[in-house]
């Protein structure tokens, strides 16, 4: 009965019955740190288990969210449909976009299918809450590459937030060391520290990522960004928690993860 209900007229505590987990759409190229973000959120160094949509376990010993597609291919695991779990925080559920990344038009379309499925599924614990986008630093003179240009300007996620990760952020710092080496002789420890994160800044500023993501063309723009450089992504959290667009949502986030206590505070006095 409540399937057909608007999300805003469901109580707080009736959705947390009906929505016991909350699932995420995890993307970006291989190697763009996805894992490093899940392990983060769900407070663990583990790998997940992957299950199939029968909730057959997946042989986890075969499965590298970090394999190229090719690898993934060969091997079998490559399914968006796939879930994975963290046994330390099992409420969350993550799905991993690899594929389409590589440039494989029919594993865009999949992916395309799947968020449209799971954005209108029926049952709401069926459902796509939100989009974790990983662009990774490291290669910052190619940090917009056809994989993202391709999602955001023809990818329509509708009613689910898509949240911007800058990952690998670190990866910035000798190169802004690098282009104020000389500037900095002589300069104190502190003020060296904040040379180089203005110059980081400016070095993100400089790749025109922001630009492109929020062109007004685009089909898909996040709701926030962020840039990954905390050691246990609250601010990722945080920031998925205020892009949803129900209070019931936000507290079935909140009550999902388990380690951040400002942030529960933080969505009680919203």
């Amino acid at each position: 009965a409540y399937q057909d209900l608007p999300m805003a007229t469901i109580e707080a505590q009736d959705l947390r019955g009906m929505i016991s987990r909350f699932r995420v759409l995890i993307m970006g190229r291989a190697n763009a740190g996805k894992t490093t973000i899940l392990q983060k959120v769900c407070n663990t160094t583990d790998q997940p288990e992957i299950y199939d949509t029968k909730g057959k376990k997946v042989r986890v010993m075969i499965y590298d969210i970090h394999a190229s597609t090719a690898d993934q291919s060969r091997r079998g695991n490559h399914d968006i449909t796939n879930e994975m779990v963290f046994t330390s925080n099992p409420t969350f559920v993550f799905h991993d976009s690899c594929g389409f990344e590589a440039g494989s038009e029919g594993e865009f379309e999949d992916m395309k299918k799947f968020i449209s499925d799971r954005a209108h599924a029926t049952k709401l614990e069926d459902r796509i809450h939100a989009i974790w986008y990983c662009i990774p630093m490291d290669d910052h003179w190619r940090t917009f590459q056809r994989s993202e240009e391709k999602f955001f300007q023809e990818c329509d996620t509708g009613h689910v937030p898509v949240v911007a990760v800058f990952t690998k952020f670190e990866a910035l710092q000798p190169v802004a060391y690098g282009e104020i080496k000389k500037q900095l002789r002589g300069v104190s420890g502190k003020a060296r520290s904040k040379r180089i994160a203005e110059r980081v800044e400016e070095l993100f500023s400089r790749t025109g990522v922001l630009d492109r993501l929020y062109n007004p063309e685009n089909h898909a723009r996040p709701k926030s960004y962020m840039n990954q450089q905390n050691t246990n992504c609250d601010t990722l959290l945080e920031n998925t928690t205020f892009a949803l667009d129900n209070e019931e949502l936000r507290l079935c986030l909140v009550s999902t993860q388990k380690s951040n206590l400002e942030l529960c505070i933080k969505c009680a006095i919203a």
